[in-house]
């Protein structure tokens, strides 16, 4: 096979190619993260959708979660795997890979679409989808919809890191904007023209997704570093094996904030039920729906946070592959300095413009209660959102370098037993205020845990590269010594 090779990755410089390989990857999750927030966006600006609207988007939203975790789960393993087996030259490990990849990714989404369809109302009850009928019913319209593109949404999902590891990530960018594109053109036409209220929305999106899905079909056929065979498209098991446990922290940091999520709006549903204002039946829905928009807006954070991390892994799994782990440490110091400045940004803005940022949402519609209760929510919920930065950073990265059991480890650390356990247990004593408390001390005390792993991933990867530099100049030893000894004898 004629295939071009990755080696630039072993040595361009480290922050060339990282705004190379991170930009786009930055770009393509928040064009992906763009699609619900669009959605949302136009929904409460609908005068007839307001905030039962926004509330039942809140509610279907960790579903859509739950398709986007199995489909990074394949994706950022196989781009981890494919990275490592180029950086070590297994070719054939590559291209294998990445067709049992595409087979695992259509067979999955068929069958979470099914599972959706069948058990739609019970998954949106758990969700918190009954705060009321209102919203009950524009939750069941948009999730239908939303349903039938699962398979779309997916395999676009999982083939956008294959193909940034095939050296693309401008391709895998475009696709991604393409389709984004098409569901804010399509959206205020279906919402405010066509007045299909959730239908449109959903349908709106789902067209953007299969727009993406079918660009990253063509490109597959057109691979630059990888060219694919009939015999690459199968479940290879011994290949599977090798790049799901990559994935498995790209999984379960997406699951496990499904189930935080899960949580989080069943203690909102219940809590702001006993709240003075919010219990009352025409204000139920505004708790559902302000933190929901909140979650939005730290998506939109946490994407790019993703997609600087996401992005390095091609670049970083390469050089660990070469032997290369000077290079490997080099990016991670730059890799979290970035993300402190991006999550330091993102605090400034929540803290100091919290009015105008719900105001985006449709606040002129709504309550003064709207509002007040949104304030407040953006201020406290995403306090430490420097933190939640970094963390993600050092998730990431170890699963970059293979040490795909750590990253998951703290991934649920962080989401499961913080999240889903701070959720459950302050609102007990804060009331609805604990839900919001919830976040800021799961980071805090994650970020605790992840400096302790980024200290000794720093002292490992400087051990790792003594030790070679030891190596190196003991075989310079033995050849310079072995060369003299050559040299008296012929004497």
């Amino acid at each position: 096979m004629n295939q071009k090779s990755n080696t630039f990755l072993e040595t361009e410089p480290i922050g060339a190619l990282m705004k190379k390989y991170a930009v786009p990857c930055i770009i393509s999750l928040l064009v992906a993260a763009l699609y619900n927030i669009v959605d949302q966006i136009f929904i409460a600006n609908a005068s007839y959708l307001g905030s039962y609207g926004n509330a039942a988007n809140t509610v279907v939203f960790p579903l859509t979660v739950v398709a986007l975790a199995i489909a990074v789960m394949i994706g950022d393993g196989c781009c981890a795997f494919v990275s490592i087996s180029l950086g070590a030259n297994k070719k054939e490990d590559a291209h294998k890979s990445i067709g049992s990849a595409v087979l695992l990714c259509v067979i999955l989404s068929l069958i979470l679409t099914a599972i959706y369809l069948i058990f739609q109302e019970q998954i949106l009850t758990v969700f918190g989808g009954r705060v009321n009928d209102e919203t009950f019913h524009h939750a069941k319209e948009y999730f239908f919809w939303i349903t039938v593109g699962v398979p779309f949404y997916m395999f676009g999902q999982a083939m956008n890191p294959i193909i940034r590891s095939d050296g693309s990530p401008k391709f895998a960018m475009i696709s991604t904007l393409a389709g984004a594109f098409t569901n804010i053109i399509l959206d205020p036409i279906f919402i405010f023209i066509f007045k299909w209220g959730m239908m449109g929305a959903a349908v709106a999106t789902v067209a953007g997704q299969i727009l993406t899905a079918v660009l990253s079909i063509w490109y597959l056929c057109h691979m630059k570093a990888i060219q694919l065979e009939k015999s690459s498209f199968g479940i290879h098991g011994r290949l599977v094996k090798k790049y799901i446990p990559l994935g498995i922290c790209s999984f379960l940091s997406q699951i496990s904030l499904v189930a935080a999520m899960a949580a989080i709006q069943n203690m909102t549903l219940k809590y702001g039920a006993k709240d003075p204002i919010f219990g009352q039946t025409e204000y139920a829905q505004i708790p559902m729906a302000v933190l929901g928009i909140v979650m939005k807006f730290f998506q939109i954070v946490i994407s790019i946070s993703v997609g600087m991390a996401a992005g390095c892994i091609p670049i970083v799994g390469y050089n660990i592959g070469a032997g290369r782990k000077d290079r490997a440490k080099g990016l991670l110091t730059r890799l979290l300095i970035a993300e402190a400045f991006v999550g330091a940004v993102a605090l400034l803005i929540v803290e100091l413009l919290p009015k105008q940022l719900i105001g985006i949402f449709g606040a002129a519609n709504e309550s003064s209660y709207y509002t007040e209760f949104a304030i407040r929510c953006f201020r406290i919920y995403l306090c430490m959102m420097v933190l939640a930065t970094v963390n993600k950073a050092a998730f990431i990265y170890l699963q970059s370098i293979g040490k795909a059991f750590l990253s998951t480890m703290l991934s649920m650390v962080r989401e499961v037993l913080f999240g889903v356990g701070f959720a459950l247990l302050l609102p007990r004593f804060f009331g609805l205020n604990g839900v919001l408390y919830s976040m800021p001390v799961s980071d805090m005390l994650t970020f605790i845990i992840s400096a302790i792993v980024i200290a000794y991933t720093y002292k490992t990867l400087s051990t790792d590269q003594e030790a070679s530099a030891a190596e190196t100049t003991a075989d310079t030893s033995i050849i310079n010594t072995s060369t003299r000894l050559n040299k008296e004898g012929a004497r």
